[in-house]
């Protein structure tokens, strides 16, 4: 986990920071969504990783 806002990977990998732009790039590519629709999910949902791969259909890997 970076704490530099720059780099391309997230600085936590269970939640999402929206203030980092670099983040919401990282992960509407891991999504494979749209931007826009990323932030209706985040809104919907919240941050939460889990949470977003769950309301988008997406596979959840690594809980349980």
């Amino acid at each position: 986990m970076s704490d530099n806002p720059l780099e391309p990977n997230p600085q936590d990998y269970d939640r999402i920071n929206v203030n980092v732009e670099a983040e919401l790039a990282y992960w509407t590519e891991q999504f494979g969504v749209p931007r826009a629709r990323l932030a209706d999910a985040i809104e919907q949902v919240g941050p939460r990783v889990v949470d977003l791969q769950k309301f988008l259909g997406l596979p959840v890997v690594g809980t349980d």
